[in-house]
């Protein structure tokens, strides 16, 4: 790309993001409805295979309208993040004002890029009147959440941000977060160029897929064994031949090869507990240089003897039936 082109495409790319849609009157329901049009900056790190959470494969299976077997989040669940983080969102943002002196408002629109009409942004807030930074992302952080912010800001909020700044033609963002309820901290997030091109690129990509309807490669993420299992629920009773296929069979290979190291490794891991077990003796602990073990008793417990129960009571299964929902098991014979 020489660089008169390259130029154009800057000016392009910084060109103010469209207003898609109004969000001030949508349900939750037809604002996921818009959502579906395209990649939001949520979306993001998922889309390029870089979220720690959602795999390409789930985020796939929710733009194409196969996310009705996808476990469901409850926006009222009081134990899951996603509840808190949006509850706190505005002290968040309140704090934010009152740490920097920014003032901040709400932007009730889905955007849109100028040019890429799959790229679409929500802002949790942008920034007026300050002219080096222009939006605020919003974020909390428990105590296992916490651990992917002890080097800064992970690399999946980066690449939110990015999007946003891509979308928006934006110059710089902050990222604000509560860690763990008490421990407020911000970061400053400058655009870079290079990064935003290699994202649209690798967007462009995944949203290839959702356009022809051509699932992404799983990637051996617990997200992706999800979409899985809700993809494929159910076994037709057929066999298919895989034996002429030379990438299945080297998969297959390799999956035989990886399961045979696993079972001499958790051989070998069982044999040095056992060695270390039995020179404590009856010993709670054992001390070395670089750490320690402990081997304790736990307390005794009383639970239900549900056999002997139904031995002396058999009509409460009949009275009490609990169905559990079958499903798919991976076997292997070699």
């Amino acid at each position: 790309m020489n660089n008169t082109a390259r130029l154009n495409d800057v000016a392009v790319a910084k060109r103010p993001a469209l207003r898609l849609v109004k969000t001030n009157d949508l349900s939750r329901d037809e604002w996921l409805e818009v959502r579906k049009t395209g990649i939001g900056s949520s979306g993001a790190a998922a889309a390029v295979g870089l979220n720690p959470y959602k795999s390409q494969l789930e985020l796939w299976m929710e733009k194409t309208g196969r996310d009705d077997s996808l476990p469901q989040p409850d926006p009222d669940d009081d134990t899951s993040p996603m509840f808190w983080g949006t509850l706190l969102e505005s002290f968040v943002a309140a704090h934010y004002t009152k740490r920097t002196g920014n003032r901040i408002r709400k932007v009730n629109a889905v955007l849109q890029h100028p040019e890429h009409a799959w790229m679409l942004a929500n802002l949790d807030r942008e920034v007026m009147g300050v002219a080096d930074v222009q939006i605020l992302e919003c974020k909390t952080a428990g105590m296992n959440g916490a651990k992917l912010w002890k080097e800064g800001v992970p690399e999946y909020v980066q690449l939110q941000v990015h999007h946003q700044l891509a979308v928006t033609g934006k110059q710089a963002a902050d990222v604000a977060v509560l860690v763990c309820g008490n421990e407020f901290r911000t970061y400053r997030i400058e655009r870079d160029e290079a990064l935003i091109e290699r994202l649209i690129q690798l967007e462009k990509t995944f949203w290839h897929y959702v356009e022809t309807d051509t699932p992404p490669p799983a990637d051996g993420s617990d997200s992706a064994a999800t979409a899985l299992r809700a993809l494929y629920p159910e076994d037709c009773g057929e066999t298919v031949d895989l034996s002429d296929d030379l990438e299945m069979g080297t998969a297959f290979a390799d999956l035989l090869a990886v399961r045979a190291s696993l079972t001499a490794q958790e051989k070998l891991e069982s044999q040095l507990k056992q060695t270390i077990q039995q020179r404590m003796g009856n010993a709670s602990k054992a001390a070395f240089e670089n750490g320690e073990v402990s081997w304790k008793r736990s307390k005794d417990g009383t639970v239900l003897d549900v056999a002997k129960l139904l031995v002396d009571q058999p009509d409460l299964l009949q009275r009490y039936p609990l169905v559990k929902s079958g499903s798919r098991r991976f076997l292997i014979a070699a």
